[in-house]
Order: structure tokens, then C-alpha cells, then sequence
């Protein structure tokens, strides 16, 4: 039996010590060392410097600047997409070159496909394409139908030419169509089809709601009324889709003039209960109610803003206008100075407040640096070498590919790479 201790208890797992002048043996606490060789538990563990335990667990270089996954924190600014969007379509207004032209489609494709989520705006980008080659399609059939100011020596077919009355001189109805005449026609309707093509994508990758919450305060009615506008084309591409797949499921046809007047009806319906619902919904909240600002204040925003808007406009006429080079960019700073100033009285009438407004961090300056370095790269290269960015047709000739320009255009992939990474479930 173990003899008890100094308080009377019994000093089990220790050793035993006599105290100086009794009989009594006192116990001393015993080190365990464990089979794992670890510290005994008596024995204070090592502490970490302050500065490693505020650097926290090393993490490699590409840890630190991954993308991260995508939520409401981490969210992209909407904002930084269109800019981008707009940045790849600056550039393809300043060239025919089918060749980047297709590589600016290529561009904007990859990066949708790789960021884009399931939202049902984001299902609208298939339809921009079809768009686009509706687009190249009527440019071409109005080119063989009209003709075309193209002289060509590479004879095709001829349409029956049907005689116009003398005031319709100048135009023409059917006649000779020319290789080089389509070959134009065909650069023409590829420009614009990109045109849409970027639009397409900043449509698919941006969420307008999210876009409605950015705008200034003094905007918000029109952006309401812009981002209405917008988001009704994606959501009727998807309700044509749902419906489409109902019918083949239930074994009916999805093609013809009667399947089409059978499923535009319920389009129609969801579309009139949607702006119902919209509409009920901005009234609920208060959609419209301004505070009351002096009169001198609301001529004031008047005036800035309308001289605003008329000294951008002079501002980038004279950008494009040889002549007005020199006054150009200080009419077009002045403008935008006064249109912002105008926004900003103008932002007093409204008496709304931003919940979580999102955020301008330094992934959307890289979206959106990608998209000005494209278009600025592609300005400067058509003032260097004009003919490389706009291929003739006469004499008839195969495009070549300027190498320094596709490599500028390549620079818009950069949101493939740093913008945050839609959730799995969202992308699938």
C-alpha cells in the first residue's frame, strides 16, 4: 500500500523523499517521457518569435497569388469586365484583318469559358455568336444584292440587275458579283460580329446587378432601366432553351413555324410576369422617391452635366479628326471633369444607401489594364503599319499575320488568370 503524502493523500506515480526532520516521506513529481520521444509534460514547450507567428505558415509563391475561389467577398468588380470587354472591342474597330480579328474572338471565348459561372446571363454568349455570323451572313447577301463600290476582277456569278427609277441613282439592284467585292464584304460583317462577340462576353461575365450597385448615385434610374434592358435578352435566350428541351423531351418538334409560334407564347408570358415582378419589387423599395435639393443646386448639376457630355463629345471628335489632334485631349478632360462634377450634385437627390458595395482591389486593375493595353497597342500599331491591320482586297491577296500585334492582343488573356475562380458547382 502506498503511504500517503504531506496532506494525506497517496502519492502514486512519484517517488518518495524523507523531509528534513520527520519521517515522512514527501513526494516528488516524476518527468514521463512518452514512447514517442516527445517532451516531458512538465517541461514548457518552445515558443515561436513574434515575427514568425505573425508571418503564419510559409505558403509558396503561387499559393500567394492564385485566384481565389469566387464569392460575395472575393467577388470581381462587374465594372472591371465590361472595361475589359471594351478595351478588346476598341481594338477590333481598328482593323480588318480577319486573321486578328478571329484571334480577338479566340480571346474573349477562352476567358469566358474559363471564369464565367451558370447564371443565366451568363448562358448568352452562345447567342452573341449566332449573332455574329447572322451578321457576316446579311453583309454578305447585301453585298451580292446591292453591289458593292469594290472594283474586282475575279468574276463569280450575275444576278438578273433589276432597273431602279433615276432617283434611286447610284444604287443598283443585282448585276456582276466579284471575289474581291465578297472578300470585302466578308472583312466588313467579321469587324462587327466581333463587335458583338465582346459585348457577348462582358454580358456573360459580368453580373448586372452587381453592375447596378457600382454605378453613381445620380445614374441609378437610367442603369435600372440599362440593366433591365440587358438582362431580358439572356433570360428569354434561356426560357427559348427550357422550353425547347420540354418539348423534345415530351417527344414534339422543336423546328418549323409552328414550334416556333408554340414556344414564343410562354417566352412572352414568363417575360410580361417578369417585369411584373420587377416592377413590384423596385416599387417595394422605394424606386423613384428623391429628396428635395434647392433650385440652385439642380441648375448647377443641369449645366455641368450637359457641358460635360458636349465637351467629351468635342474632346474625342477632335481624337479622331486630324485637324483637331492638338485640342483633343484637353477639351475631352475638361468634358470629363465637368460631367463628373455634375454626377456628384447630381448624387444628392438620391436617397439610397449601398449594402456590401463592392470593392475596386487590384485584380480588377489588371482585368481591366489587360483590356486598355490591347486597345492601346493596337491604335499604335495601326499608325505604324496600317496596311498590316487592314489587308487589301485589290489586287486579291491572303491575309498575313502581323506578329507583334497578335501578341499584343494575347496580353487578354490575362483575366483567365487572375480573376477569381467561379465555384465548381456553378461552372459545371
Amino acid at each position: 500500500m502506498t503511504p500517503p503524502d504531506a496532506d494525506g493523500k497517496p502519492a502514486t506515480g512519484a517517488s518518495r523523499t524523507a523531509a528534513p526532520g520527520t519521517g515522512i516521506r514527501r513526494a516528488r513529481p516524476q518527468a514521463h517521457r512518452t514512447d514517442t520521444g516527445a517532451a516531458p509534460g512538465d517541461v514548457t514547450p518552445a515558443r515561436r518569435s513574434p515575427a514568425a507567428a505573425r508571418e503564419g505558415p510559409r505558403r509558396s509563391t503561387y499559393e500567394r497569388w492564385k485566384p481565389p475561389q469566387s464569392g460575395r467577398a472575393t467577388a470581381l468588380h462587374a465594372g472591371a469586365w465590361w472595361l475589359w470587354a471594351l478595351g478588346l472591342a476598341t481594338a477590333a474597330s481598328r482593323t480588318t484583318n480577319p486573321l486578328l480579328l478571329g484571334l480577338i474572338i479566340g480571346v474573349a471565348g477562352y476567358v469566358v469559358a474559363a471564369r464565367r459561372t451558370d447564371a443565366p446571363w451568363a448562358r448568352s454568349y452562345g447567342a452573341f455568336l449566332k449573332l455574329g455570323f447572322f451578321v457576316i451572313g446579311l453583309r454578305l447577301l447585301f453585298s451580292m444584292l446591292l453591289g458593292s463600290p469594290i472594283p474586282g476582277s475575279h468574276l463569280l456569278f450575275t444576278l438578273p440587275e433589276i432597273p431602279l427609277p433615276a432617283w434611286a441613282q447610284g444604287i443598283r439592284f443585282g448585276g456582276r458579283v466579284t471575289g474581291e467585292q465578297l472578300v470585302f464584304a466578308f472583312y466588313d460583317g467579321l469587324k462587327l460580329a466581333t463587335l458583338l462577340v465582346c459585348v457577348g462576353a462582358a454580358n456573360a461575365l459580368a453580373n448586372p446587378a452587381r453592375l447596378l450597385k457600382s454605378l453613381p448615385a445620380a445614374l441609378y434610374e437610367a442603369g435600372v432601366a440599362v440593366v433591365v434592358a440587358m438582362t431580358f435578352a439572356p433570360n428569354m435566350v434561356a426560357d427559348v432553351v427550357r422550353l425547347r428541351t420540354a418539348r423534345r423531351l415530351r417527344g414534339r418538334p422543336t423546328g418549323g413555324v409552328k414550334a416556333v409560334l408554340q414556344i414564343g407564347l410562354p417566352v412572352l408570358e414568363g417575360a410580361l410576369e417578369r417585369s411584373v415582378a420587377i416592377a413590384a419589387s423596385m416599387d417595394a423599395r422605394g424606386y423613384g422617391r428623391t429628396a428635395e435639393v434647392p433650385p440652385a443646386v439642380r441648375h448647377t448639376t443641369n449645366a455641368l452635366t450637359l457641358g460635360g457630355l458636349l465637351g467629351m463629345c468635342a474632346g474625342t471628335y477632335g481624337l479622331l479628326a486630324a485637324q483637331g489632334a492638338a485640342y483633343g485631349l484637353p477639351v475631352l478632360g475638361i468634358g470629363a471633369a465637368l460631367a463628373v462634377a455634375g454626377l456628384r450634385l447630381g448624387g444628392r437627390r438620391s436617397v439610397r444607401t449601398r449594402y456590401r458595395p463592392d470593392r475596386w482591389g487590384p485584380r480588377a486593375w489588371l482585368v481591366t489594364g489587360s483590356g486598355a493595353a490591347v486597345a492601346a497597342l493596337l491604335i499604335h500599331a495601326g499608325s505604324v503599319d496600317p496596311a498590316a491591320l487592314h489587308p487589301g482586297v485589290v489586287p486579291l491577296a491572303a491575309p498575313v499575320l502581323p506578329l507583334w500585334p497578335a501578341a499584343a492582343i494575347l496580353i487578354g488573356l490575362l483575366p483567365a488568370f487572375v480573376a477569381p475562380v467561379p465555384p465548381k458547382e456553378a461552372s459545371q
